[in-house]
């Protein structure tokens, strides 16, 4: 084996957590060779919310600073009923957090955290990212893996020890794991929710609107049985995301399409009359399907392939650690890669086995967050109560697992 394959990473997809696994394998001593199939990189979606416990690794891996002048660190998460507009909770963020968890909680553009990673990977001499290649096929051996990638109708290769499939969704990388496992049956699966996006400038009407009923400085999530909706400042605040969430019919196989913004409305019935005026003024709306991947199929193969982000366990985002789970999976696989130089491959099982149980217990807090938003009746008023009696500290506290998280060392014996 080469010195190169022996060494090198190949990583298909370019996104959150692409980059943030080519910037983790390059602090580690690592080359890296990315292949992204769009032509440019161009951030999908809006906003995005950034916990501690992600906020932490990019700070470890220089893309912090790039990002904090784009980014807000709101001061609370509010949590509001949509029909009175009464706040039910607040769990404080800010300089409390970053008190707490060491590190900031932040919202920022997707766009703007797209930004700050690429920055950071063209300072590293030995990461090359490659645009406008998809890889078509693989083959593995001994002697490593060799991926091959069309570009502008050529043929090129790369030769590596491990290839990281952070390609979403829609991933091409996993049909290989579930080829290598014998599967056939597709893994990600509609969700029956659809996600409703919409950006407004501050001192736009629907900016405005917001303004009075929400809370500028926070991430605001509005609770109804048909619906709720997360609200934020984004872009050094000079816009507000929204995004409401909604049970829908499958509209698209991609990211995004269209869809009956009467979904929307229909959703709204009982609201307050200001929170209608909102998704009103905030049109038109992008529908996006949620789908999700079903995170108990394998994620690594023996001969070298490993999925992270998406492509392994996309989530619904009632926990929003999408992102989050992303950056943890490229920070956590490059670090036992490094520990374990004698035997990476073996290491990969390792791996995953360390990040299943967490991963399972965000989707599981994620899946609480809906039924508790979506509550009505009796379990409404349960939710009320327990919110009414649960001072700031403590929600904080509930929370310490989630934000609070850093890797453990793994050590084998």
């Amino acid at each position: 084996m080469t010195d190169t394959r022996s060494r090198q990473i190949v990583i298909a997809g370019a996104g959150v957590a692409g980059l943030t696994a080519a910037l983790a394998f390059a602090e580690r001593g690592y080359p890296v060779r990315v292949f992204e199939q769009a032509q440019r990189l161009e951030a999908t979606g809006a906003g995005i919310q950034l916990s501690p416990n992600a906020t932490r690794i990019l700070r470890q891996l220089g893309v912090l600073d790039r990002l904090l002048p784009a980014a807000v660190r709101p001061e609370a998460v509010v949590l509001k009923e949509a029909t009175t507009l009464r706040e039910l909770a607040r769990v404080p963020l800010g300089q409390a957090a970053e008190t707490r968890w060491q590190a900031p909680y932040l919202v920022a553009h997707r766009a703007d955290l797209q930004s700050a990673l690429t920055a950071r990977v063209a300072e590293m001499p030995d990461i090359h990212l490659t645009t406008g290649a998809r890889i078509g096929d693989v083959d593995t051996g001994p002697d490593g893996i060799t991926a091959t990638a069309e570009i502008g109708g050529k043929t090129i290769e790369a030769e590596g020890f491990l290839l990281v499939g952070a390609d979403g969704v829609w991933s091409s990388v996993r049909a290989l794991v579930d080829s290598a496992k014998g599967s056939a049956s597709p893994r990600n699966h509609f969700s029956g929710e659809l996600a409703w996006r919409a950006t407004v400038a501050v001192d736009s009407a629907a900016g405005q609107t917001f303004a009075a009923i929400g809370a500028k400085d926070c991430v605001t999530t509005f609770l109804h049985p048909g619906f709720h909706m997360v609200a934020y400042p984004v872009s050094k605040g000079a816009a507000f995301n929204l995004a409401a969430f909604t049970k829908g019919e499958r509209i698209a196989e991609g990211w995004s399409g269209n869809a009956d913004a009467g979904i929307v409305a229909r959703a709204l019935r009982g609201t307050s009359a200001e929170l209608a005026r909102l998704v009103e003024q905030a049109g038109p709306w992008t529908a996006w399907p949620i789908h999700t991947v079903d995170p108990q199929q394998p994620w690594t193969t023996p001969n070298g392939i490993a999925l992270i982000g998406d492509a392994a366990h996309a989530m619904t985002p009632f926990a929003a650690q999408g992102a989050a789970m992303a950056i943890e999976d490229a920070a956590t696989l490059a670090d036992i890669i490094a520990d374990f130089p004698a035997d990476p491959l073996a290491a990969l099982a390792v791996w995953e086995q360390s990040r299943r149980p967490r991963v399972a217990q965000v989707a599981r807090r994620g899946a609480v967050n809906r039924l508790a938003w979506h509550a009505v009746g009796p379990v409404a008023i349960a939710r009320n109560v327990f919110l009414k009696v649960r001072s700031s500290e403590k929600l904080a506290a509930d929370l310490d697992w989630l934000y609070g998280w850093q890797a453990q060392k793994i050590i084998r014996r």
